[in-house]
């Protein structure tokens, strides 16, 4: 097959990255070396692709970006949730730079502020963070793991699906249909929330034995006392802090006010050209 003479004008890996969890969380879903992947910059169609509301709702349009601009990640939907933000990140800075510009409206003067963050340190950031997945419960070992992308995108529709339903609650009029209506959302979404937390658990080890059947896990979660899941919960906040990038110190251009701010990684307007 012949060689395309315009191959020379293709697109080039822009910066490298190496994966927080090194890939231990994304098993099968990586063909190249987790310490040194090539981030390319999107193309116009990745972009396109971006800003299909319904795609992006769904994942798919984040999917088909991450594969396409870093094509060693073969199976973007099995990554780890905990190397999600650098790998948009990076695909960010390999597109448009280091530089990423947000708009506050002050709460002191009301003066609309541009400010302009540098996303290199963020990817530094996830790259030095820890996860931590052991947590001591009485005799008990919990190892826990990260969702991955599939699964943290399946429960946030779920999730939506629910609140979308709750807010219709009070358009009812029939008092006995709202309660039997309230009553069961409120069970789904109890459900809901423990398959997540299960999800969470990859095994409970008590001696020598580790038991990995979610089924059993679900089981001993919903038949534990309330200070199992409490301590649980516990270290996966710590670990939530932990991945949590530092607050950005920012100053009102028009009143000089001064506050720390989070840096914005909502994919809906992350993927916008300052």
């Amino acid at each position: 097959m012949a060689t395309n003479p315009l191959q020379k004008y293709f697109r080039q890996p822009k910066i490298y990255i190496s994966l927080p969890s090194q890939g231990i969380y994304s098993a099968g879903a990586i063909a190249g070396d987790v310490n040194k992947l090539a981030v390319y910059g999107m193309t116009g169609m990745d972009e396109i692709v971006f800003k299909t509301a319904d795609a992006l709702i769904s994942g798919e349009s984040t999917a088909r970006v991450i594969q396409s601009c870093i094509p060693e990640i073969t199976d973007p939907w099995s990554v780890s949730t905990l190397d999600l933000d650098l790998i948009l990140a990076s695909i960010r800075v390999a597109t448009y730079g280091n530089e990423l510009e947000s708009m506050r409206i002050c709460p002191s003067c009301g003066t609309d502020n541009t400010y302009t963050f540098n996303l290199s340190s963020i990817i530094d950031f996830f790259t030095a963070a820890q996860y931590d997945n052991s947590v001591k419960v009485d005799n008990l070992t919990v190892i826990l793991r990260p969702l991955s992308y599939k699964d943290s995108t399946d429960f946030a529709l779920r999730n939506f699906s629910i609140q979308k339903r709750i807010a219709q609650i009070n358009t009812i009029s029939d008092e006995e249909e709202k309660k039997k209506l309230t009553s069961e959302i409120l069970n789904e979404l109890t459900v809901l929330r423990q398959e997540i937390f299960t999800h969470g658990i990859e095994s409970v080890t008590v001696g020598s034995d580790a038991v990995t059947d979610r089924i059993y896990i679900a089981e001993w979660i919903a038949n534990s006392d309330r200070t199992v899941t409490e301590q649980i919960n516990k270290h996966i906040e710590q670990n939530k802090s932990r991945w949590t990038p530092p607050l950005q110190k920012i100053k009102c251009s028009g009143c000089g006010f001064e506050e720390e701010v989070p840096i914005e990684l909502d994919q809906s307007n992350f993927f916008v050209n300052a």
